[in-house]
């Protein structure tokens, strides 16, 4: 008989204590070992035993991050010594968050795996900034890609052609280039975006801007990672709807 222990793969969210599950926290409550990403708020912690081991392993775009290969190793390794181990990641694990691998890996290890999910930054960054990802009167269904550069872009004419709402991860780094294929693909430059870094704490920061500034504004605005980019119809109220020192700034130079 297997005296294997079991991993769970825990969204904890965009940063937003308060927007944890609660299966989210009750699974937290169990944990021998606590594996937590970059972005996740410390503050979800508290929800963890005091005796849980707490290994930072930190993933961030850009950053020096963890290798992806060690912590898979991790996780087998301490539920192979018999620990329930709970692998902490912000946002959901199956959006952008490498879950499938880790579930994968697991498999391969005879691991018992379960996924708790996790609100989606692109979810909270859109209602933050006031934007209903669908509108009868716009658009009927969204599209989350990842702007990160890899080999396998996004099929932009595509989805333009569709009339999607598109909320793009990772794209401040690559901000000209998400600009310039959108254009490319035949989106109007006017079309308008609604932009939100480090959604849902404290910290966070909105730009209301259009297409054809996307690049420009981001700039001007030093808007960093993370932030997500809700691109649109949709976002045409956002500025309206939500009032920001830097949504005002941009208004005045329109």
């Amino acid at each position: 008989m297997s005296m294997n222990g079991k991993v769970y793969l825990v969204g904890a969210g965009p940063g937003d204590p308060e927007l944890l599950t609660l299966k989210a926290v009750r699974v937290l409550g169990t944990a021998d070992v606590v594996l937590v990403d970059d972005l996740v708020n410390r503050a979800i912690l508290v929800h963890a035993r005091e005796e849980a081991r707490v290994l930072r392993v930190g993933k961030r775009g850009g950053c020096k991050s963890t290798p992806q290969a060690f912590i898979e190793r991790l996780m087998i390794s301490e539920a192979q010594a018999g620990h329930t181990v709970v692998r902490l990641k912000g946002g959901d694990p199956f959006i952008f968050g490498r879950g499938g691998e880790e579930v994968e890996a697991l498999a391969r290890a005879g691991i018992e795996c379960e996924v708790v999910n996790g609100i989606t930054a692109g979810l909270a960054a859109a209602t933050s900034a006031g934007v209903p990802l669908t509108h009868r009167s716009f658009t009927r269904s969204v599209t989350f890609v990842t702007a990160h550069a890899s080999e396998h872009e996004p099929d932009w004419e595509a989805l333009v052609k569709s009339g999607t709402t598109l909320v793009v991860y990772m794209g401040v780094a690559r901000r000209e280039a998400v600009q310039q294929a959108l254009l490319a693909a035949g989106l109007a430059g006017s079309t308008p975006v609604a932009i939100v870094e480090n959604a849902s704490v404290p910290r966070e920061r909105r730009l209301c801007t259009r297409l054809d500034r996307l690049a420009r504004d981001i700039e001007a605005h030093d808007i960093a990672s993370p932030a997500i980019m809700v691109i649109g119809e949709v976002a045409r109220g956002a500025d309206s709807l939500v009032q920001s020192d830097i949504a005002a700034a941009v208004d005045a130079q329109a």
